[in-house]
């Protein structure tokens, strides 16, 4: 099951941010998604990824990577190696709430998708001077696993190969961009309905944990600020 974040203070996590500049850590972030394509869409080499897979997967150091967001919110992404098989989790953390949401996780409970497309668009800026990681396309890549929307804009596909190009990956890179956008073969894609009195998204896939109303039952104001913080105009 999936690890409660609070758990990760006694596992050997440490900060992956240094591992965004490896050659190969985003062919091996993203290495479910797209089974079965060459490495060399990414624009690296196969044993460049191997080598940061192997230390995405070790069980002595276990990379945690921060996504900052509006009005203190965070997206933790934890890779988890304690079990048979490195799994990793996604969580939504604000320091007011009392449980952190699990919005997708790779273990053998395989929760997502956790993202629709409106809102990981609305997260590719993060506040002004906060830490972690802070540039657009390496947000999109790093949070892109939780996505799995049906009805993505044809401007997402521009958007990723935009992302794709900034980490290295050749000019031409369409239909690898097209097929991350297939989603994280755990939970594939799903159909999200806005609920405009609620003001929130919810998901109909059989493992997302985006069946209810995200925020529901906490304070007013939290939830106010959740709701600027995903569906920014709505």
């Amino acid at each position: 099951m999936v690890m409660a974040r609070h758990l990760y203070t006694s596992a050997p996590v440490v900060d992956g941010l240094p591992l965004l500049e490896e050659p190969g850590f985003w062919a091996a972030h993203l290495a479910e998604l797209c089974e079965g394509l060459p490495v060399e869409g990414f624009g690296v080499d196969a044993a460049d990824a191997g080598a940061v897979l192997e230390r995405l997967e070790s069980k002595d150091a276990w990379p945690v990577f921060t996504v900052p967001l509006a009005e203190n919110h965070s997206v933790i992404v934890h890779y988890n190696s304690g079990e048979e098989y490195t799994s990793t989790d996604y969580f939504l953390v604000h320091p007011d709430w009392r449980r952190d949401p699990v919005l997708a996780s790779t273990d053998q409970d395989r929760i997502g998708p956790g993202l629709c497309w409106p809102e990981l668009a609305a997260l590719l800026h993060g506040p002004p001077g906060a830490a972690g990681v802070t540039d657009p396309h390496q947000r999109l890549l790093l949070l892109l696993p939780v996505l799995g929307d049906a009805n993505v804009p044809a401007q997402a596909v521009t958007t990723l190969m935009d992302a794709l190009r900034a980490i290295g990956a050749p000019h031409d890179c369409e239909s690898l961009a097209r097929h991350l956008l297939q989603a994280h073969p755990m939970w594939g894609t799903s159909s999200w309905s806005y609920d405009h009195e609620e003001r929130g998204w919810t998901c109909d896939g059989e493992n997302s944990p985006r069946s209810d109303l995200l925020g529901e039952g906490l304070p007013d104001t939290q939830r106010a600020a959740l709701e600027r913080c995903l569906t920014p105009g709505k």
